[in-house]
């Protein structure tokens, strides 16, 4: 190949590259754009304090009577939330033409041994599937984790298959009441969403980049996951208020 034809071979890459950026770059914004004119959250990967942001509300809708579209009937029951090991928070987007991609981001925290909550990790989904769909839908989630097996998943920096190795069901629902002890067996991971389906099959990865920069140091998903290994950043106080309220609720009669 002559230099010249390499140098045209080089800048036709170079163009393409250039092209397939702004046009990620033009569907990011329209999503963005999209949820902001919805009022709904973004499953875009973002900051770290947006991330926190946006887990906080997310928990409220689903714990908060005043804030759940179906009040006392659509929340997370008391007990369940009271005996939960850890929380997965996130918003996923899914779109597609029989085949469908499923993309999103959003935080993990978890119960350590002396009750409190750890330190949050910023992770992100992703997930093909197969069957009919249309057009694009964009959910809220909120996973208990039960077990403590289901938090180490999460903790050891490997990617956690919804549905693979950690069962998944759909989580009882309502404010009040005790939950029957069977609703437990097996599953080590109750799925809360705005829509139906589990999305079983969908990845969870954890963002290291995205801790790191937050952080401003390397440090693992099991050490912020297990361990008081930093100080509770300022920014993630709207988080710890949410769970605080989620705990403290009064069952009605």
């Amino acid at each position: 190949m002559s230099s010249d034809m390499f140098d045209k071979f080089k800048t036709t890459l170079q163009d393409g590259k250039t092209q397939i950026t702004k046009v990620v770059s033009d569907v990011n914004a329209e999503i963005t754009k999209t949820a902001q004119n919805n009022n709904i959250n973004s499953p875009l990967p973002a900051e770290f304090s947006s991330e926190v942001a946006k887990a906080a509300n997310i928990l409220n809708g689903f714990t908060d009577p005043e804030k759940s579209e179906g009040g006392l009937e659509q929340v997370i029951p008391k007990e369940v939330f009271d005996k939960a090991m850890g929380l997965a928070v996130f918003t996923v987007v899914k779109a597609g033409f029989v085949w469908s991609g499923r993309v999103g981001s959003g935080l993990v925290v978890s119960k350590l041994d002396d009750g409190s909550w750890s330190r949050p990790s910023c992770i992100s989904i992703g997930g093909v599937g197969f069957g009919p769909q249309f057009g694009a839908d964009v959910t809220d989630f909120v996973i208990i984790l039960n077990t403590k097996e289901a938090v180490k998943a999460f903790s050891h920096g490997e990617n956690v298959t919804l549905g693979g190795s950690l069962s998944i069901t759909a989580g009882p629902l309502g404010f009040g009441g005790e939950v029957a002890g069977s609703v437990y067996d097996g599953a080590a991971l109750f799925s809360y969403s705005k829509s139906k389906g589990l999305f079983a099959g969908t990845i969870i990865f954890e963002r290291k980049d995205a801790n790191h920069k937050f952080y401003e140091k390397d440090i693992s998903a099991e050490e912020l996951l297990t361990t008081k290994a930093v100080m509770y950043p300022p920014a993630t106080h709207v988080l710890y208020e949410a769970i605080r309220k989620a705990e403290e609720r009064q069952p009605k009669n």
